[in-house]
């Protein structure tokens, strides 16, 4: 791609692929193109008309993204990524971390330092600034728990915010910035990381994978972050070997008259109190009860590795991945009376 514009701080192409931006690696175009190295050249890219009046899209790697078409507006791409220790408590350390800092790598660097918290977290694909808009979660935690405030760009006031941490409205994979999407395109993260914390090992197959290790007494964060990247890399398709976004369907929340109905019926069909009346069932059970895990329409299918996960095995469109998607969520809707989410954002 041949840049058409730089500024300080950014760069602009027109009519730029985003096949190599996606983890599912389909085929799609963007009208413009915007990499932001700088936050602050946000304020001077504000006054593009296009940005003013075009469709807006922020993408960071494309982990949690599925294109079934062009993006006839703009996508922005902050490339930002320093991070640093702004403040040591003694017990808790404040981190600050921009946007486009790799997840995977920022949970390493923390973790190499003595920071606990975000062992659980390892291995999620994307950047520091999708954490909190998806809200990501994994093996009993959630990024959620560990944010002090996120920095970001007011598209609608034309301004740096800061929003705090409980102002930021996490709820189950999702959060203030994906209900007002389009609003913020989030810059940096601060994080509150404890230097102690006690270890979250109680999810299938965690305290097993501690035992392969030889770890026999409480865990250190680098052990569990071992213990998980091996679970993870032996149950999940790696999306730099075969094109996958991860989980496509989040676990549904469901009333709990009806999971204990359904678990009547279905006795080996795992499911959680999730509070308020309902229960979280296993969206991966429920599809592969229905016989979808490694189910292929040409180069669309289920991962025969886990059922959550859609992969595109090589020259499928992002069409036929949503085509192949809504069948699942119809087919599991027809046998159990449950309606799956799509995790990642389908355009």
């Amino acid at each position: 791609m041949i840049a058409t514009a730089t500024g300080d701080g950014y760069t602009i192409v027109e009519n730029a692929s985003l096949q190599g931006r996606n983890t599912f690696r389909v085929p799609a175009r963007a009208a413009m193109l915007v990499d932001v190295r700088k936050p602050a050249a946000l304020a001077e890219l504000s006054g593009y008309a296009m940005l003013k009046s075009a469709p807006l899209l922020v993408l960071g790697e494309g982990s949690n993204i599925l294109f079934t078409r062009d993006w006839p507006g703009v996508v922005l791409s902050i490339a930002a990524h320093a991070i640093d220790v702004l403040e040591d408590e003694g017990r808790h350390v404040r981190v600050h971390a921009e946007a486009g800092a790799n997840w995977n790598d920022f949970v390493h660097w923390s973790l190499a330092r003595g920071f606990a918290g975000l062992e659980n977290l390892v291995l999620i694909p994307g950047t520091v600034g999708a954490a909190p808009i998806q809200n990501i979660g994994a093996y009993g935690v959630e990024v959620g728990e560990f944010i002090a405030g996120v920095e970001a760009w007011d598209l609608v006031e034309a301004r740096r915010v800061r929003i705090e941490g409980p102002d930021c409205g996490f709820g189950y994979r999702d959060s203030r910035f994906k209900r007002e999407a389009g609003r913020h395109v989030v810059t940096a993260v601060e994080f509150v990381l404890p230097r102690v914390r006690e270890p979250r090992t109680d999810y299938a197959g965690v305290r097993e994978e501690l035992a392969a290790l030889g770890v026999v007494d409480v865990p250190r964060p680098a052990e569990v972050a071992e213990a998980i990247s091996r679970l993870r890399m032996r149950k999940l398709p790696n999306p730099a070997l075969i094109g996958n976004a991860g989980s496509f369907f989040k676990n549904p929340l469901v009333a709990s008259t009806l999971a204990d109905a359904l678990q009547r019926e279905h006795a080996a069909l795992p499911a959680w109190p999730a509070g308020n009346g309902q229960s979280k069932l296993s969206a991966a059970w429920l599809i592969e009860a229905c016989g979808f895990k490694g189910h292929r329409e040409g180069d669309a299918g289920v991962s025969d590795r886990h059922a959550l996960v859609l992969v595109n095995h090589g020259d499928a469109t992002g069409a036929q991945l949503w085509a192949l998607a809504q069948r699942v969520r119809d087919g599991v809707h027809a046998r159990f009376g449950v309606e799956l989410e799509p995790e990642p954002i389908v355009l």
